[in-house]
């Protein structure tokens, strides 16, 4: 039916209900007897109430509203509506009556016809509602639903899905922990419990899928009753924020899957916008690794505070490509430069600032996976240590404002090539900003939920192929942030430098592996062990069980922002580092098999808490003896020849 057919449908139907009102407040008025002459009265006390309410409802834009979700907010546009058509009609009487106009109209035939009209349009308006409601109902389907929250939000959520044909899923019951509402009724539904019985209830009722619609709910009581579902084996599903139901309108649509990211149970984080945007509006910023998980969110975040140029600079082509596609669609007013040059290369990358002049600098390029390192150890200090010094000199050289490096937790106390990497490089960044007008600062955090290389998506694709997930060690534990909120941060601490600071993120509570995974494979609909089975491979090199994100040395002290902390930076005799580092930079260019384990060692004297591995240690003496040997006989071929 065309909006046009709508409203003359709705002009007959109302047209009827005034005569019919009328007639019978007439009737009522006199006691069921109409005299005849005030037959005629009726006809005109029509036309007076007629004319005027017509175009009222027409003006209110009752006529535009869908009454299959008639409630009592329409019911009040009726009667409002209708208040004022009866008052402007018994106006438009009493001043023709005052002109001398001969017919009687009863003033209480206004009163009556008042009530009778509001009774009349409402209940039509209504009919649809009550009829969709009861003799409309889509039938159960095989996914019996259980709704965790019997408020508004909850409510909307059970009408949708009663009446919804392209769902498959069917409310049966609430749950919920307010004690006044069990035992009760909701839109039909009757609450069965608190969250404490949800266990017991999806068992009794056959229940394949919770909803949990408490959208105002903070994060971390999300995250319990998230635990407390997890126990049943039900899929569980999640009702968006508050802040993403447009008007109170919930849509099955917004209904979606539970993320890892909801098991963290993290408000999320603000940022100080001012304080951004003072160090990066109408700035040159330059990122490093632009096309890796953290670079490629560093720029979408920068992107929205309009830099006057953002330079996307990588080793990888396609992953730079591909960003810069996503950022000339989303943010087309930016200028953007996308560069291909490696961090190790020193003339190319003082080529790009001699270019640029990038007042900010984001370093996110690193090499991060810590089995490969291991076996790469030259690599991780060509692009960790080198690649970080040479950037970070180039920044102080070009008089850029602020130098922010993204560091790790795993260079605290490392066990692993890549955590001594970086800690080097922390130490870098600690020792230039003591000459330097630049801001030099490094951000440290743990693990990021969905990075290339992190275990989330690892253990994702393990459950698509039926398993097995692999887990290196039933206890071991790390700190998770997901990727916006950690770039966020990084941003954001950016805007507190002073210049030498290590900030460490608030990670919240550490995450067992083992149960990580489990998680995943409950999300998937799926029971762990024996669905999907877990496989425990052991610890790889380089690995510890347990991360920290400060050294014993190191205290903390609060920022301007909560989430945001400083740690003390530890002193380090600077001579010594740069002999030491200068000696580890010959080392990763010579190509003798023995680099390897000298790398270690020379990352053990610049990084005294780096714990190399006891096979470690054995190798590289007995590769030492070896080589000594090698050095001797050498030496005495070379007299030899001499003599």
């Amino acid at each position: 039916m065309s909006y046009y057919q709508r409203i003359f449908m709705l002009f007959v139907i109302d047209t009827i209900i005034i005569i019919l009102s009328i007639l019978f407040a007439y009737w009522l008025r006199f006691e069921f007897k109409i005299p005849n002459e005030y037959i005629i009265s009726a006809f005109y006390a029509f036309i007076f109430i007629w004319i005027i309410t017509f175009p009222t409802y027409y003006y209110l834009k009752l006529y535009k509203r869908v009454w299959q979700y008639a409630s009592i907010g329409e019911l009040i546009s009726i009667i409002k509506a209708t208040t004022i058509s009866i008052i402007v009609s018994l106006a438009f009487y009493l001043i023709l009556k005052s002109l001398g106009w001969e017919i009687v109209i009863p003033r209480s035939i206004f009163l009556i016809s008042w009530m009778t009209i509001i009774l009349g349009i409402g209940g039509s308006r209504f009919v649809w509602r009550i009829f969709r409601d009861n003799y409309i109902k889509i039938e159960p389907h095989h996914k019996r639903a259980l709704i965790f929250g019997a408020g508004n939000a909850g409510a909307l959520v059970a009408k949708e899905l009663k009446h919804t044909p392209d769902t498959d899923l069917y409310p049966v019951a609430f749950v919920d922990d307010d004690p006044s509402k069990l035992f009760l009724e909701v839109v039909g539904l009757p609450v069965i419990g608190n969250r404490y019985d949800i266990v017991e209830r999806v068992k009794s009722y056959n229940i394949d899928t919770i909803i949990i619609a408490i959208p105002s709910a903070p994060r971390e009581e999300i995250a319990k009753v998230i635990d407390l579902c997890k126990e049943t084996g039900a899929k569980i599903k999640l009702l968006p924020r508050v802040s993403d139901v447009v008007h109170g309108k919930v849509s099955v649509q917004l209904i979606r899957d539970v993320n890892v990211e909801d098991l963290l149970g993290r408000e999320p984080v603000e940022v100080d916008l001012n304080q951004i945007a003072g160090y990066v509006k109408d700035k040159v910023v330059l990122v490093t690794g632009a096309g890796g998980s953290i670079g490629s969110e560093l720029c979408r975040q920068i992107a929205p505070f309009k830099p006057e140029k953002l330079l996307l600079l990588g080793h990888g082509e396609n992953s730079i490509y591909q960003i810069e596609l996503e950022l000339v669609k989303s943010f087309p007013d930016i200028q953007y430069e996308t560069i291909i040059a490696d961090i190790q290369d020193r003339e190319r990358i003082e080529q790009v600032f001699d270019l640029y002049r990038p007042h900010v600098i984001f370093h996110a390029a690193a090499h991060k996976h810590v089995p490969l390192m291991e076996r790469n150890p030259a690599e991780a200090v060509k692009n960790n240590v080198i690649g970080t010094k040479n950037v970070a000199e180039c920044a102080d050289q070009f008089e850029a404002t602020h130098f922010v490096m993204i560091s790790t937790d795993k260079a605290v106390n490392p066990t692993s090539v890549m955590g001594a990497t970086k800690r080097v490089a922390e130490m870098i960044i600690q020792s230039m900003a003591k000459g330097s007008n630049t801001k030099f600062v490094a951000v440290r955090f743990g693990n990021v939920l969905g990075s290339r290389g992190s275990v989330v998506p690892i253990f994702k694709k393990q459950i698509e192929q039926g398993g097995p997930v692999t887990v290196t060690h039933p206890d071991m534990v790390r700190y998770f942030m997901t990727i916006p909120e950690a770039v966020q941060l990084v941003i954001q601490a950016g805007a507190l430098a002073e210049g030498g600071e290590i900030f460490i993120l608030d990670m919240g509570q550490p995450v067992r592996i083992a149960d990580l995974a489990k998680d995943l494979i409950r999300l998937s609909g799926l029971r762990p062990d024996q669905d999907v089975k877990i496989v425990y491979t052991g610890i790889r090199p380089g690995e510890k069980l347990y991360e920290e994100l400060l050294t014993d040395e190191e205290g903390t002290r609060e920022t301007k922002h909560d989430r945001i902390f400083i740690g003390k930076p530890i002193t380090f005799e600077e001579k010594n580092f740069y002999v030491n580092l200068m000696e580890l930079e010959k080392t990763v260019t010579q190509t003798i098999y023995l680099s390897k384990f000298k790398i270690k060692e020379q990352l053990k004297r610049i990084v005294p808490s780096y714990q190399v591995g006891p096979s470690d240690q054995n190798i590289s003496k007995k590769l030492h003896a070896e080589f000594e040997i090698k050095e001797a006989h050498s030496q005495t071929v070379a007299s030899f020849k001499e003599d």
